[in-house]
């Protein structure tokens, strides 16, 4: 399949809650994602991309470029809402995705890339492993600020 990937513009702000609304069964308004797409769209570091086929957006990945002070650690991205239109996957889209995710990384001198998953995205992670990914580490800690 011939999927175009390119970074994603306000126009492009519905597909991707509606892909995203789909993969992750989540619920996000699109007022609430215009809102916070217009807020940091000049943020070079936030960088929603796309895939697209036939004009549809079929793939999406955020990309979050993270400078640090840390030598070790330098500048790293981390990437979230890694995911393929379930109709369009065991196309590779996912694999062509990655390459672009990781392309956008090396451009900003990433150091390496990292990602999170739901434990429930077994496929998902199935693709990260095949892509070379290894799990780091296996807790992910969360505290709601009241």
């Amino acid at each position: 399949m011939n999927v175009e990937f390119k970074i994603a513009s306000l126009d492009d702000i519905d597909g991707i809650i509606q892909l995203c609304n789909e993969c992750f069964d989540e619920n996000t308004s699109l007022e609430y994602a215009k809102k916070v797409y217009l807020d940091n769209q000049n943020d070079s570091n936030q960088i929603y991309l796309i895939g697209m086929i036939d004009g549809q957006i079929v793939a999406h990945a955020k990309v979050n470029i993270i400078p640090t002070i840390y030598e070790d650690m330098n500048t790293y991205a981390i990437l979230n809402h890694v995911c393929v239109k379930p109709d369009f996957r065991r196309s590779h889209i996912g694999t062509k995705l990655l390459d672009e995710c990781f392309e956008i990384a090396r451009n900003h001198n990433c150091k390496c890339v990292e990602l999170w998953s739901k434990n429930f995205r077994q496929a998902a992670h199935h693709l990260y492993y095949q892509y070379g990914f290894e799990v780091m580490d296996a807790k992910f800690f969360v505290k709601n600020i009241d």
